[in-house]
Order: structure tokens, then sequence, then C-alpha cells
């Protein structure tokens, strides 16, 4: 498919629904100069400014590492009262454990995530499974079950969201666990998969994963849906991220089409 040639940058953030959130899949990339991130920008300042184009980024540092107290208060204090940060669950819970016995690694990431909680800046925290963890087994919908009944996630306050690359997730017997535990089911569209959109929760989670960006037709379509769903829910929109900055542009129209709207 050829690559969608990317717009322009909005000078400002752009006025937008109050409960949609749209951004990429992380921040930290020079690359991204002079695309997205004016030529001069330094790397300190480059949060700061993608929080003035976007309201909200998925962090997926925390699949690898935890942050400290330290580092997330710095991200807060770049960022405007009202922006969201999403957080990839660990690795270790995901594709290690694969949700069996995680709940003192859950308990510690959650733990970790203290100063964005108390901001009110914590989006969805998404679990995305690894391709190879599929269904099939009797016990896997029990193990689904029975994490997502974990005393850590009992707060109602906390968004989760699940992201499943098999698709022999994709069934009736899912939706109905994600439902009982308000999880939503993270619709997720890739070159190689693409989740049916299926509410489970009080919020929506899309990850628009597809190779090469998104055509201004489409960006546009995006704006349109989104902005409807924001009539009644909170919902969550984040781009892929790539070397060069299409994901953050698409991103950044998206936003400013859903506020024209």
């Amino acid at each position: 498919m050829p690559r969608a040639t990317p717009p322009q940058p909005v000078s400002v953030a752009a006025p937008h629904p109050r409960n949609l959130f749209v951004g990429t899949s992380g921040w930290a990339y020079p690359t991204w100069k002079p695309g997205f991130y004016p030529a001069k920008t330094p790397a300190r300042s480059f949060l700061s400014y993608y929080a003035s184009q976007l309201s909200s980024v998925e962090v997926n540092y925390t699949f690898r590492t935890l942050p400290t107290e330290k580092q997330l208060n710095g991200w807060l204090e770049s960022t405007p009262a009202d922006f969201r940060f999403a957080f990839k669950a660990p690795q270790r819970i995901t594709h290690f454990q694969r949700l069996a016995g995680s709940e003192a690694t859950l308990t510690e990431f959650i733990a970790s995530l203290a100063p964005a909680r108390a901001a009110n800046n914590l989006g969805p925290l998404l679990f995305q499974l690894p391709p190879n963890f599929a269904a099939d087994k009797n016990d896997h919908q029990q193990r689904l079950a029975d994490f997502l009944a974990t005393p850590a996630l009992a707060d109602a306050s906390l968004k989760i969201a699940f992201e499943f690359r098999h698709a022999s997730w994709f069934t009736d017997a899912t939706y109905a666990t994600l439902r009982q535990h308000k999880a939503a089911l993270c619709v997720a569209e890739s070159d190689d998969l693409e989740t049916p959109d299926v509410v489970t929760a009080n919020f929506r989670c899309y990850r628009l994963r597809r190779n090469g960006g998104y055509s201004p037709a489409e960006i546009k379509s995006f704006a349109t849906r989104f902005t409807d769903l924001a009539r009644h829910s909170e919902v969550y929109a984040y781009l892929k991220h790539e070397d060069e900055p299409t994901g953050a542009l698409n991103a950044a129209s998206l936003l400013q089409q859903a506020g024209s709207l």
C-alpha cells in the first residue's frame, strides 16, 4: 500500500472533544525533526512540544522498565493538566508469566504509576498479549478471568484494556469476561490482524498500527467516528510510532479535524 502523505502539524493543540484522547506510542524520536518537532527542539523539550499538539501518549517504556517517581513527575510537569498517559503493562506479566501468578508484579506496576493517578492523568493500562498466546486451551479463559479478579485491579478508577493478538480470543466468552470486570477490548488494527470493535467497558481504546499511516480520508473517518463516540464515553486512540513522524502527524490531523466537527 502506498504510504499516505502526512499533513503538517498544527501550530498549537487544536480544540477537541473533551473525552477524546489521541496520540502515538511514544514521543522520544529525534527522527521526527523537522517533520513534527521543529528542527531546533532539544530532546528534553520533546514531550512538552508533543503535548502542545496531542492530548495523550502511550508509554511503551513500561513494557520493560518501571518509571521512577522522579521520572514520572518530570513527565507530568511537561504536560497540561488534561493530558493523559496510557501505560503498557510489563512483559513479565503478559509474556513471561502469561497472566499467571502475576499479583506481585501487577501490584508493583500499578504502585509505580501513583503520581499519574494522583494527578488524574492516568489513561488506560494496556495488557498486550503475545501473538502465540492463544485461547485454545481450556484454562486460558479462566486464567484471564482470574487475572482480572486480582485484588490489585479492584480499584474501579483503573482503566484496564486488553489487546489480544491471536484471533482465538475473539469470542463471546472473552467479551463476557471483560464486561464482568469492566475491562476494555482494545481495538487494534494492523496489517496482520484486526480486532472486532466490541464494547466491553465504559471507555474505548484503539491502536491504529497499520504500516505506512493513513490517508486523509481515513483520518477524517476516524475523527468523525471518535468524536461521535466521545459524546458518550472517553475514547483513547494511539497511532503507530515510526522512524518518520507519520503517526504523530496523522494523530495531530485527527485531533484537529475532531475539533472542527
